[in-house]
């Protein structure tokens, strides 16, 4: 749905007639709010509402208008930025690991059920550390490869 505007002419404000057109977007119309109002919606102008259809040709361009191409994961990141990233994760790991070995003491250290009790709310060390891993993993084999691949290719 799309809003247009109408200026309102002088001689209808004069004459206190309603300025808008009768149209069938009587289910879409929408009083105007308060800042709208005093921009002058109403009074200098007014808006109505437009409904346009789209051919399957215009949906199909306006999908992918916004699509990643094929060629996007061949692009590879700067060496420097790379070795960068992955001095950052391996500093996440050893954190996530040092928190993680804490978490599995205090579990050995209390009973199931006090256990579940005090880890309401907290964040789980085991799942961010699975996370940052694979993620780690996938970005570093992603890069490996097409780095092979452009020695190959190139």
């Amino acid at each position: 749905m799309i809003d247009a505007f109408r200026t309102i002419p002088e001689e209808v404000k004069m004459s206190n007639l309603e300025p808008r057109q009768t149209t069938s977007n009587i289910g879409h119309l929408s009083p105007p709010s308060a800042v709208a109002r005093i921009r002058g919606l109403d009074k200098f102008y007014y808006s109505i509402a437009i409904n346009y259809r789209k051919n399957e040709g215009e949906q199909k361009m306006l999908l992918n208008l916004n699509k990643s191409s094929w060629a996007n994961s061949l692009k590879l990141d700067d060496y420097t930025d790379q070795q960068s990233k992955n001095v950052e994760s391996l500093k996440r790991l050893s954190k996530l690991s040092g928190q993680y070995n804490k978490w599995i003491q205090e579990e050995t250290k209390k009973t199931t059920e006090e256990f579940n009790v005090s880890i309401v709310g907290k964040m789980n060390p085991k799942t961010h550390l699975a996370k940052e891993t694979d993620e780690a993993l996938t970005e570093n084999v992603m890069n490996s490869l097409g780095t092979m691949l452009s020695t190959v290719v190139f």
